[in-house]
């Protein structure tokens, strides 16, 4: 009888051991929150009580500011989501969205919006019709977490857009996701490139020697000032916030200027939008925010330019702007709603001074002396002079 072969072992790819899970502080109070939620709706249910879900509304009419606090704070105006046969479904998305977050946090993993929406198609007649739904459900549970110090990414529930770019005297120090060993990332060797903010910061440190962290709007201007290294001339570190600065941006921005006790100037285009959008959410947050404004807002912030004044001291009449409807309508609001610039004379003097002129200037429009004028006159007779607007 011929002997049978032996067949050979099937060979397996090799698995990554992961450090054991460890839950942080944050982490065990997420769960706590998640469980207390559904224990207080089961004992609702169980005594034959319809439950509830309170949330903190979120609108600027719903915030107060003090110069002393620094950020737009929520108030004390409440939604409350009674389970009835008109938000039974808006009921059980919300409880299934904090399960969902439960697990993630139990298991180390995360979920962006656009993910939790498409998770909700296995929940049968649950599930979101679209994702406005499930990203309103989602805010009202981050609403919800706030009132307990957390926000959505301590809930696992991650942004889809990372940070803006940095450059400069910094080292970030982030973590290997499968080991948890120390990675060191030099913002400084990265040639004619930077360092991007990743979507979460609450994990990572920082070394730096920097005087000062300069967050500039635009792509083109941060481009020019870490090309020439003014970070090392200037001794700073430079952050593009691309706009409105992302959650990740300010959080990182935040989280810096906190642990190195260092200040953070804003040069930004003199419009209200980079004013009344760019600028002031970076430094005390926004009215639909106002439950996160704690976590995400740079207090410490000034306004480093432009400046409607900087028009005329650096003579750029020339390379001005007509202000457009929607700007004069968004400088007016600004000025009769939004508490931040009523607190804040010098600001109400410069929007004004703004809307009187009729024009606004980009930070390019300083290349009219020259490429490199920011670099070698504007900033530094700025940094010199230290007349920041609040």
């Amino acid at each position: 009888m011929a002997e049978r072969k032996k067949k050979s072992p099937k060979s397996e790819p090799a698995k990554v051991k992961k450090a054991p899970r460890k839950l942080t502080g944050d982490d065990s109070k997420t769960l706590k929150l998640i469980e207390a939620t559904a224990l207080n709706v089961r004992t609702k249910i169980m005594g034959r009580t319809l439950p509830e879900l309170k949330f903190p509304t979120r609108s600027l009419g719903n915030v107060k500011y003090d110069k002393s606090v620094g950020y737009f704070e929520l108030g004390r105006g409440r939604k409350a989501r009674a389970l009835s046969v008109n938000t039974v479904k808006s009921f059980a998305q919300t409880l299934r969205l904090m399960a969902f977050s439960k697990e993630m946090v139990e298991n180390d993993d995360f979920a962006t919006k656009r993910e939790a929406y498409y998770v909700s198609k296995n929940w049968s007649e649950a599930k979101f019709n679209d994702q406005p739904e499930s990203d309103t459900v989602l805010d009202d549970i981050e609403a919800l977490a706030s009132l307990e110090g957390l926000s959505r990414e301590q809930l696992r529930f991650y942004p889809e857009e990372h940070g803006g770019s940095v450059a400069g005297n910094l080292v970030v120090i982030d973590r290997d996701p499968e080991t948890n060993n120390p990675i060191r990332i030099d913002c400084t060797s990265f040639g004619s490139g930077s360092y991007s903010i990743p979507h979460s910061v609450e994990h990572l440190k920082f070394e730096t020697d920097a005087e000062f962290i300069l967050a500039i709007e635009t792509g083109g201007m941060f481009q020019r000032l870490n090309n020439h290294k003014y970070w090392k001339t200037a001794k700073c570190i430079l952050v593009e916030t691309a706009g409105v600065p992302t959650r990740a941006t300010r959080r990182f921005v935040r989280r810096m200027a906190d642990d190195k006790k260092i200040p953070v100037y804003a040069f930004v285009d003199c419009d209200p939008y980079g004013i009344a959008n760019i600028y002031r959410t970076l430094k005390v947050g926004s009215g639909n925010a106002a439950h996160i404004n704690r976590f995400f807002c740079v207090p410490q912030a000034q306004y480093l330019g432009v400046t409607p004044q900087d028009i005329i001291d650096f003579k750029l009449q020339d390379a001005t702007h007509k202000l457009l409807e929607v700007d004069i309508k968004r400088a007016k609001d600004a000025l009769k709603n939004d508490p931040f610039f009523a607190a804040h004379k010098p600001w109400v003097k410069a929007i004004e001074m703004m809307l009187k002129s009729g024009v606004r200037a980009e930070q390019q429009a300083l290349a009219k002396w020259g490429l490199n004028f920011v670099i070698e006159e504007y900033l530094p007779r700025k940094l010199k002079e230290k007349k920041f607007l609040p």
